[in-house]
C-alpha cells in the first residue's frame, strides 16, 4: 500500500502512479479495483503537483534573492 503522503517522496509517488497507469492500460485491475486505483492515482498526482508547486516557487524565490 502507499505511503502517507507527508512521508512520500516526489520519485515515489511519481513510481507509484506509473504503476497504476500500466496496469490500467494492460486491464490488470478488476472493475472494483479501478475505483480504488483511480481515487489513489488523484491523491498522487495531486500530491505530485503540490510539490512541483512548491518547489518551483522556492526556486523562484532564491532566484529574486539573488537579483
Amino acid at each position: 500500500m502507499s505511503k502517507e503522503s507527508k512521508e512520500q517522496k516526489y520519485e515515489e509517488a511519481f513510481a507509484e502512479l506509473q504503476d497504476i497507469v500500466r496496469k490500467m492500460e494492460n486491464d490488470e485491475y478488476s472493475i472494483d479495483e479501478i475505483a480504488v486505483q483511480l481515487k489513489t492515482a488523484q491523491r498522487l498526482i495531486k500530491f505530485c503537483k503540490d510539490k512541483l508547486t512548491k518547489t518551483e516557487s522556492e526556486i523562484s524565490k532564491i532566484q529574486a534573492e539573488r537579483e
